[in-house]
């Protein structure tokens, strides 16, 4: 008796952990389905169409005129839906949707037409898809939905939309409303060949083309060829490269007296890319359109921020200044290029345009869609009837002046005030008064390019902390090493010793790390080889100075 209870238990728990399991479905996988299907499913092609969200897709042509299809997704407590584009928009397209509310409370499937982008303008039961009658349902099975249906259609369309609702909220009757997608991808199918050709990620116009895996620049040489449609003319485009350090292409034109039309085109980073629009050249009340596509195309997007702040939680999507028309916007990927496309309403944009790139692999993503903060940016003055940029990066000239005193005062003066001091002493009182006076120099200066670096710092809302950090100790070991001179012991002190101990040792340390700081400044500055060379050759020149009469103390000891 003992012995059936204990087997029945050991039963028992195993049929649940088994149940309780979910299953990983793959093409490489049987499809198992408890409940009856209408059609064969011994010759459906697999496609895995949304890696990010496990989506499968698997489909045949049952006759003449007749495609079958399956689609399989994990459980994640919402509806699921795959639409019927004819340009890979939302806007026009016909989708099924289907659902199993409440772990398999209650469900449904039903076809969706996409009218517009409100929910009022998703209308159930309507559609231009010719679904077969009796062929539809819905099935929760091991923690996977799967969504069966059939279509009276030569060939349907290749533009497919995969989407999943917001989790725990479903259509429900009388409306049946349709509430908006937490998550989106569209793809392109080549039914004939099972294969996917371009991908569209989140927002009814971002696309990614993967049909070359070749990179190709861009430049205002070449003619512009976009596999995907645009609503505007592309032939009279001015161009311009408006950040040649990342690349960026901007392409524009007056459409009509209050229409701009816009193309922006960057080598793809993996990561955000963004054109803002500025009263006066800086981030702070700006308004950006700002774009994205992730490396594998699973999602993406575009949107209008407005600048309020420089803090994460002041760049508020979907707000902002700009009158954007409405489905005049894309973001596409082709030949590892990002193209963004949009057109305002307006007598003319604003001429102080703002462009940046965000932190690799970091993109805005649903519900909040927080931008992250860009890892680069620059500025430009725009001349929109000389097609012209005035200047790029207005801030340049104060970059470079914050170098150059830096590299002067802490990097080459405060060196050489030390090595005086060191090898010199037998030239007395010559040596002290030459070492003080060059050593306040090289502090005087230091601290104005310490100055430049905080107001280049609140210009750019660029936080590069480890030099930032390295300049302020560089600075507070500068005033230190100011104040052990003011109130330095005679020499025939007992305390002596102990002074000159810290004043030498402090000294070698803020020229070790004004060293460190200087050449990672000259890289976090993109100035390029050139600088680092040139200081480099300067200081080989005062290290070598500084060997030789070090070589010459230790001969004499």
């Amino acid at each position: 008796m003992k012995a059936s209870v204990l087997l029945l238990f050991t039963i028992t728990c195993l049929s649940l952990f088994s149940h309780a399991k979910p299953e990983a479905d793959s093409c490489t996988c049987n499809l198992n389905l408890k409940a009856p299907i209408p059609f064969d499913t011994s010759n459906l092609h697999c496609l895995p169409v949304w890696n990010a969200q496990g989506f499968i897709l698997r489909y045949a042509q049952t006759s003449a005129n007749i495609w079958s299809f399956i689609l399989s997704t994990p459980d994640t407590n919402s509806y699921i839906a795959m639409g019927f584009s004819a340009s890979g928009g939302m806007v026009g397209s016909s989708a099924i949707v289907g659902w199993v509310a409440s772990r398999g409370g209650s469900g449904g499937i039903k076809q969706y037409y996409l009218g517009g982008l409100t929910p009022n303008q998703v209308v159930p039961d309507k559609g231009n898809l010719q679904v077969t009658a009796n062929s539809t349902f819905i099935s929760l099975q091991s923690s996977r939905l799967y969504m069966v249906f059939q279509l009276e259609a030569t060939e349907p369309l290749s533009w497919l939309i995969f989407a999943t609702g917001s989790t725990g909220i479903f259509p429900a009757a009388p409306s049946y409303a349709l509430t908006k997608h937490l998550d989106k991808v569209s793809t392109r199918i080549d039914y004939s060949k099972a294969s996917l050709g371009s991908s569209q990620a989140d927002g009814n116009s971002s696309q990614v083309d993967g049909s070359s895996s070749n990179s190709q620049a861009d430049s205002c040489n070449m003619k512009l060829n976009l596999s995907v449609p645009l609503l505007f003319d592309t032939t009279k485009l001015n161009c311009l490269p408006v950040w040649s350090a990342q690349g960026f292409i901007l392409r524009y034109s007056q459409s009509s007296p209050n229409i701009w039309s816009f193309i922006l085109s960057a080598p793809s980073p993996n990561s955000y890319i963004a054109m803002g629009f500025s009263p006066n050249g800086g981030m702070v009340g700006a308004s950006a359109i700002v774009g994205w596509i992730s490396s594998n195309g699973a999602s993406g997007g575009l949107k209008q921020y407005y600048l309020a702040g420089t803090a994460q939680n002041q760049v508020v999507p979907d707000r902002g200044n700009l009158k954007i028309l409405s489905n005049s916007t894309l973001m596409t990927s082709q030949s590892s290029h990002l193209y963004m496309a949009f057109q305002l309403e307006t007598n003319r944009p604003l001429s102080g345009l703002i462009y940046a790139v965000g932190p690799n692999s970091i993109f805005p993503s649903a519900p909040s869609f927080a931008l992250a903060q860009h890892q680069d940016k620059v500025s430009i003055k725009l001349d929109y009837a000389a097609g012209s940029s005035a200047s790029e990066n207005p801030y340049t000239n104060l970059k470079r002046r914050h170098g150059i005193l830096n590299i002067l005062g802490w990097g080459i003066l405060i060196i050489m005030g030390a090595i005086v001091a060191r090898h010199f002493k037998q030239w007395d009182p010559f040596w002290f008064y030459f070492h003080a006076s060059v050593q306040s120099l090289g502090f005087l200066l230091g601290v104005i390019g310490v100055i430049t670096g905080i107001v280049l710092h609140n210009q750019l809302h660029i936080d590069f902390n480890l030099h930032k950090t390295l300049g302020i100790i560089i600075l507070i070991l500068g005033c230190l090493q100011v104040m052990a001179f003011v109130g330095r012991p005679n020499k025939e002190s007992k305390v002596r010793k102990y002074w000159n101990f810290y004043h030498h040792n402090l000294g070698r340390i803020l020229i070790i790390l004004a060293i460190v700081n200087i050449f990672y400044g000259i890289h976090l500055g993109k100035e390029g080889s050139g600088w680092k060379v040139g200081y480099g050759i300067v200081l080989a020149i005062l290290l070598s100075i500084a060997a030789i009469f070090e070589i010459g103390l230790w001969s004499r000891d």
